[in-house]
């Protein structure tokens, strides 16, 4: 029904009471916000979390949109931010943490957990973990632009910042991963140049059943404003 409609048109109607259009938008996009989301955020249950507040303040603020940017760029720049306020949030309150290996066994994708090769295991646990030390800042220019595939320019237009924050987000992220992932690479990781590695990760798939289902998740959820 919605197939030729842009997302600018899609986010139009809404605004003017199409109480299907939002639910097309959600459908369009959740998938690459949810990854985002739990990339930055290293917990499965943060992501969904983070995604549904972000999805409910996009349906109540799409009168705000005025098109400056893409309907995808100002998604992305709402579940960034959602997922930066809940990281504060937890680091406030932090209580006793769930054990180390527990927590990466909860981020496997279910047809990865038990039927990848060891050596896919393994690495997928040691990204994880050595995401999980960086700041949220570098973590999030780190999931969009090498992990996500977006330009530069892009990622600071969704987080809202100049392309050189980005940069040097990117560079002191990946100096920083470089001494905890030398040796998952061929022959050790000789010499690897930390601003080399921009966007060589392949997008991983993500699974649908995490994320916001339908426009009635967005409605009824408890997000912000």
């Amino acid at each position: 029904m919605y197939g030729a409609a842009s997302d600018q048109e899609l986010l139009t109607a809404h605004v003017a009471g199409d109480h299907d259009a939002f639910g097309e938008i959600v459908r369009r996009h959740r998938d690459r916000l949810w990854a985002v989301a739990l990339r930055t955020l290293g917990d499965r249950e943060e992501a969904a979390d983070a995604v549904q507040d972000a999805l409910v303040s996009a349906y109540r603020a799409a009168h705000t949109f005025r098109g400056q940017s893409a309907v995808t760029t100002w998604l992305h720049r709402i579940t960034v931010n959602a997922c930066l306020d809940r990281a504060r949030k937890a680091a406030s309150r932090r209580s006793s943490p769930v054990a180390e290996t527990e927590r990466l066994e909860q981020l496997l994708e279910p047809h990865e957990s038990a039927a990848a090769p060891v050596e896919r295991d393994d690495l997928h646990r040691e990204l994880l973990q050595a995401l999980g030390t960086l700041p949220q800042e570098q973590r999030a220019a780190l999931v969009l632009v090498d992990m996500q595939g977006y330009p530069v320019a892009e990622a600071a237009r969704i987080l809202d910042v100049p392309t050189g924050t980005v940069k040097s987000r990117c560079a002191r992220g990946r100096a920083r991963l470089l001494p905890q992932l030398t040796h998952l690479r061929p022959g050790g990781g000789d010499g690897m140049d930390p601003g080399q590695g921009r966007n060589r990760t392949r997008r991983p798939s993500v699974p649908q059943a995490a994320g916001p289902r339908d426009t009635d998740a967005v409605k009824g959820g408890g997000g912000r404003a």
